[in-house]
């Protein structure tokens, strides 16, 4: 299995950025697939998490803010970053869903090695 995620890089506050992870390997349309972020010194943590239905969840600091999809038949998952803030940068981490609470990152299974989003003010 392989998640490769790109897309990252500097933006300015208030800016937008959208980040991509393209999964190999599983069977990503029957997988759901989540969003995580770790900034230095911090846990890892959970952004957003998309179901292989389409249904999505947010963390309240990005809620109204990112949005995530998915495109099953590029096996791709994405995440729009709008509304960037000085919270924001962190690396981003994608990851395929296994079981437990998808606030957690012990319920994933598989990860990408992440993409870094710098925000300047």
């Amino acid at each position: 299995v392989q998640l490769q995620a790109s897309g990252g890089g500097l933006v300015q506050a208030g800016g937008s950025l959208g980040l991509s992870c393209a999964a190999s390997g599983l069977t990503f349309r029957m997988r759901t697939m989540g969003w995580f972020r770790q900034a230095p010194g911090k846990e890892r943590e959970f952004v957003s998490t998309i179901s292989s239905g389409g249904s999505t969840f947010y963390a309240d600091s990005v809620k109204g803010r990112f949005i995530i999809s998915r495109d099953n038949a590029k096996n791709t998952v994405y995440l729009q970053m709008n509304s960037l803030t000085p919270e924001d940068p962190a690396v981003y981490f994608c990851a395929s869903y296994y079981a437990g609470s998808r606030y957690y990152a012990q319920s994933y299974d598989y990860w990408g090695q992440g993409t870094q989003v710098t925000v300047s003010s």
